[in-house]
């Protein structure tokens, strides 16, 4: 990654130091679970524009900030796409069975209109 590429980077924080508390309140909201569980399922990372959300551009970047916060994200850019990558590792280790968990609640709810 060069200097300009690293500048847009957005900070990550570490998952351990994240109180469960805040990764419930960014996983309450319907449209963040379903990011959250599409990312589950993908086998790649998936830039911004490739979800389908039924909300505005800037509410879907407020939706992927707080999931960024969370620790429950990672994002990147290339070239001009901002690319999201769940952070499954890092959160099944702080939170054994929660992503599992969030999935299996999201086959059963409906999805967010």
């Amino acid at each position: 990654m060069d200097a300009m590429e690293a500048d847009r980077v957005p900070p990550h924080p570490d998952v351990r130091t994240i109180p469960l508390q805040q990764v419930l309140e960014a996983l309450v909201d319907p449209v963040r679970r379903s990011i959250v569980t599409r990312l589950c399922e993908a086998s790649t990372d998936i830039r911004c524009g490739a979800f389908d959300l039924t909300v505005s551009n800037s509410t879907a970047t407020h939706h992927f900030r707080i999931l960024r916060e969370a620790g429950l994200i990672r994002q990147y850019y290339v070239g001009t796409s901002r690319m999201n990558a769940l952070r499954r590792d890092e959160i099944n280790e702080a939170f054994p069975g929660l992503l599992d968990a969030i999935v299996a609640a999201g086959r059963t709810s409906p999805r967010p209109a």
